[in-house]
């Protein structure tokens, strides 16, 4: 089974018998391979049972649990990254949550789908309608994505409210994409993943 690019970033970014949280961790994928391939500690936070269930499965201690609810269980402070792969465009108030997310961690890693990309911006153009992607996979009525964002609005938002980015990597599945994404990242980059402090 193929590992996603943004989680071998982060499983990368990740030092070895960290205190991790994984927001939407949905079936507990990211933290099953931290688990064996960094030995780190941890939680999943996800509100849909049938992800829950399959954490579960994966043997990860999983919290039910709506991150539009806060983060106010958790004492600051109380792991060493906390995660947010590819959710933060079905948060209510992304600000609110990074805030709390670098109250209880000392760094913050989030990644998520590029509006920008050269292909949601072709369906947009000539299709006169919302764009379907891999990274993207929901019609418009199904989704449950409010805060779609691209990565130059990531970055001015980042600028905005004083989040330090301390790192970023900017991936794309496509190989002329891949190599072209230096040139022009919001173009061409399909997944964004930022370290923030």
């Amino acid at each position: 089974m193929r590992v996603r690019d943004d989680f071998e970033l982060i499983i990368s970014w990740i030092e070895k018998d960290s205190r991790v949280l994984d927001l939407g961790c949905g079936d507990g994928s990211l933290l099953k391979l931290l688990k064996n391939k960094k030995n780190i500690t941890g939680y999943g936070i996800d509100n849909n049972i049938k992800q829950i269930n399959k954490s579960i499965e994966n043997e990860i201690n999983v919290l039910n649990f709506d991150l539009n609810d806060g983060l106010g269980e958790f004492k600051n402070d109380s792991f060493d990254y906390v995660v947010l792969a590819q959710s933060i465009q079905e948060i209510k108030d992304p600000k609110k949550l990074l805030n709390e997310m670098l109250r209880i961690g000392k760094e913050v890693i989030v990644s998520f789908p590029n509006m920008g990309h050269w292909t949601s911006r072709m369906q947009l153009f000539f299709k006169g309608r919302m764009p379907v992607t891999s990274e993207l996979p929901f019609r418009w009525h199904e989704t449950p994505n409010i805060h779609l964002c691209t990565i130059n609005d990531f970055i001015i938002f980042c600028g905005d409210n004083g989040f330090t980015i301390k790192e970023k990597s900017i991936t794309s599945r496509n190989f002329f994409d891949s190599y072209m994404i230096n040139l022009l990242p919001n173009f061409f980059g399909s997944v964004a993943s930022f370290r923030i402090e």
